[in-house]
Formats: structure tokens, C-alpha cells, sequence
């Protein structure tokens, strides 16, 4: 019986396997070896598709923003800039929470990414739409990907220990319950991130009252 062929490589699956690695040990477990390896090709192979580590890195970003939603952006949609904003924010954030390792390289902004650049473009082409001058609407678009990125990077529930011993109330006289947040870190971080969208929401609302006001 003749072997079976291997699949031939390709860009999506060395960014498939590039993908694999960094959710599992991060952005430094990215090699040619490793990925070689993963791959089961000769390492020298991989240069056909990507020239540098930070090109298969960019790929990997790139994919993750291309599984964000951008449909309440398009024309004839018929939200409402807030609602739009809300809503591309938590498929934003869904897909980053999947893959938190890659937030580092998406933090670098978009530069030539495919994907990236359409967040971008979505963004920006909604709120102008909406009436935002165009400065304006370059600040919302960076402000809420600040805000989505960092929520995305890392766990404030985590970032306590379980022991309720750990904090000794006579230096720290607010902390008694902190040991819990940890087993509760979907209900705090969540929270946290809802509470956060809504006050940036209400706040660009105001600003916005506040614009057609003077341009009425």
C-alpha cells in the first residue's frame, strides 16, 4: 500500500500550528523549529510562506481579528452607534479571550494586517456616519480598543491569592474578602468589563449630545 501524503504546507496551517503554540506557551514558544517539528516539514520550508518569526506572529493576530464581528458597522444595519460600539466590543473581547496570548502583537495597532485594518475602517466609517468628526471618531476607535485589549490581557480576579491569610487586615483593612475574588473571577471580571463599556458609553453619549448641540 502506498503511504499516505502528507498535507501539502500552507500559510493557514503554519499560522493554524503558530496559533496552537502561543495559546498554549505563548508568544516565545514560536520558533521555526517548533513549528517544523509541529509540522513535521524541514524548518528552511517555512521561509516559501513566512520570511521572519514576527510575519507568522502577525498572521496569528490577524485571524483572531478576522473572527470579530463587524456586521453592526455595515450600511443598512440600523443600529445606533452606541449599540454598535457595545456590541463589536463584546465579539472583540470574545475573540481576544480565547487567545490572550497573541493581545500583545494585536496592542502593536494593525500596521498591514488584512483583518485589522477592516476593525479599523469599520470603526472609524461608523462613527464619521454617525456624525463624529473625523478626529473624534480616531479617539473613540482607540480608546475602546485600549480598553477591550486590556480587559482581554489579563485576569484582575486572579491577580489574588485563595488563602484568606494572605492579607492581614492590619495592613490591609479593605482586603478581608479579596481571597474570594479568584473563584469568582468570571462574575468580577465580567462585571468589570460591563461596568467599564457602559460608563465609556454613557460618556461619549454626553459628548455627543453635547456636539450637536453646537453644530445644531
Amino acid at each position: 500500500m502506498a503511504r499516505p501524503r502528507k498535507p501539502l504546507l500552507s500559510r493557514s496551517r503554519i499560522v493554524e500550528a503558530a496559533g496552537v503554540l502561543v495559546d498554549g506557551e505563548g508568544l516565545e514558544a514560536v520558533s521555526t523549529r517548533r513549528l517544523a517539528a509541529a509540522l513535521g516539514v524541514s524548518g528552511p520550508s517555512l521561509y516559501n510562506h513566512f520570511r521572519t518569526k514576527d510575519e507568522i506572529l502577525d498572521a496569528v493576530a490577524d485571524a483572531v481579528s478576522a473572527r470579530v464581528d463587524l456586521s453592526m458597522f455595515e450600511a443598512g444595519d440600523g443600529r445606533e452607534w452606541q449599540v454598535a460600539l457595545r456590541d463589536w466590543a463584546h465579539s472583540y473581547r470574545a475573540a481576544l479571550s480565547d487567545h490572550p496570548n497573541i493581545v500583545p502583537v494585536l496592542a502593536r495597532g494593525p500596521g498591514r494586517r488584512p483583518a485589522g485594518l477592516r476593525v479599523a475602517d469599520a470603526v472609524f466609517g461608523a462613527m464619521t456616519a454617525a456624525g463624529w468628526p473625523p478626529a473624534q471618531a480616531t479617539r473613540i476607535g482607540a480608546l475602546m480598543r485600549y480598553f477591550i485589549l486590556g480587559s482581554a490581557v489579563g485576569s484582575f480576579a486572579r491577580g489574588f491569592v485563595d488563602d484568606e491569610t494572605a492579607y492581614d487586615p492590619s495592613d490591609y483593612p479593605h482586603l478581608g474578602q479579596a481571597h474570594l475574588l479568584a473563584e469568582r473571577q468570571r462574575e468580577v471580571d465580567e462585571g468589570a468589563f460591563e461596568t467599564g463599556l457602559a460608563a465609556l458609553l454613557d460618556g461619549l453619549a454626553l459628548q455627543y449630545a453635547a456636539l450637536r448641540e453646537t453644530t445644531a
